[in-house]
């Protein structure tokens, strides 16, 4: 086969000038709203969840007789968990803030959403499992003056108002995911 015969299927084409216009793009775009990933609102939200979180996890570890019932080891497990998955991702958000780029990709937003919703949940039924047990202690067996009922009911509401900051976190995760 001669040199001659051979007849390339890609031909280079010269790019088009830039123009003023093309180089003020904007990084955002205006699918990015306050609370998603990688903005401000995200940011703030994120924050939020590992503040209560870290409140929860601090106010239930400073009480000496938690480890003896399950609901209160499992709060303590699920907001530990909460509080090191918002910190990461706080520290992804402001990341994306400082650089000025959103999370556009599919499989980084996929992973925020199931991890939104695993956590989030987890917090939940912790938190409503902490709620009967304090209600069990407090009101059905009227035993406050042996135990720590106001410093449970404080980790408790903690950990719901964390759950409370993180269900936007996830709703606006899978909103983003499933319009895309």
């Amino acid at each position: 086969m001669s040199m001659s015969m051979v007849h390339p299927s890609v031909h280079p084409i010269e790019a088009p000038p830039l123009t003023d216009h093309a180089i003020a793009i904007p990084r955002h775009t205006l699918k990015d709203t306050q609370g998603m990933p990688g903005t401000l609102g995200g940011f703030l939200l994120r924050f939020l969840q590992f503040s209560f979180a870290i409140v929860s996890l601090s106010v239930m570890a400073s009480t000496s007789d938690f480890p003896s019932v399950t609901a209160f080891r499992y709060l303590v497990a699920a907001v530990s968990l909460q509080s090191l998955w918002s910190l990461s991702l706080a520290v992804a958000d402001i990341y994306a803030i400082l650089v000025r780029r959103g999370y556009r990709n599919i499989r980084v937003v996929r992973l925020f959403s199931i991890g939104d919703g695993i956590t989030s949940t987890l917090t939940f039924s912790a938190a409503c499992a902490s709620a009967g047990i304090t209600v069990l202690i407090g009101n059905d067996l009227n035993d406050c003056a042996q135990n720590h009922c106001s410093r449970f009911e404080t980790a408790t509401a903690m950990a719901f108002m964390s759950w409370f900051a993180a269900s936007p976190s996830f709703i606006l995760n899978f909103w983003s995911l499933a319009s895309k």
